[in-house]
């Protein structure tokens, strides 16, 4: 299973329920990795996306403890032991957890492979990531410096030591 994130540089991932800034080549490289596959959101995140409607071209899978809730185009699930069995036939390099930060901390120990673009500025943020860099993982991959807005980036995949 796989994470997708954007941080800022003290590993910041939202505020008041968004995105810290709003990158086009990152929502361009987040289509790109999660189009045709399954993503992994919580109720709130699925909200924040426009319109509050479910991606297009993905199986949006939604965790959620509220009992009755109900999003046309999504597979709702009110446990992660409910979504592992949704995804359980399912190629692991096709699905990706995409929070918020909560459904990032219940599936950490999950993922394998963390794609994740890493902002070289920092924001006011109220949600957080794990630290990456303070774990055993190894960067496999990481790309030119990009820059929109006067903002730098890059994109860096994570991968765990012990499943090289």
């Amino acid at each position: 299973m796989n994470a997708i994130v954007v941080v800022d540089q003290n590993w910041g991932i939202g505020k008041d329920g968004g995105l810290l800034v709003h990158l086009p080549g990152d929502l361009k490289y987040y289509k790109e990795k999660t189009i045709g596959n399954h993503i992994i959101t919580g109720r709130k995140t699925l909200e924040s996306f426009p319109g509050g409607k479910p991606l297009p071209g993905r199986e949006n899978i939604v965790l959620t403890r509220d009992p009755d809730y109900a999003k046309d185009g999504c597979v709702i699930c009110h446990t992660v032991e409910e979504v592992q069995d949704v995804v359980k036939d399912c190629d692991p390099e096709t699905v990706f957890v995409a929070g918020g930060a909560e459904i990032y901390k219940e599936f950490f120990q999950l993922c394998d492979v963390f794609y994740v673009t890493k902002i070289d500025a920092a924001f006011e943020a109220d949600r957080y990531f794990p630290d990456l860099d303070a774990m055993d993982l190894e960067i496999a991959w990481e790309s030119e410096l990009q820059e929109e807005k006067g903002i730098t980036y890059r994109f860096l995949k994570y991968v765990r030591k012990d499943n090289r």
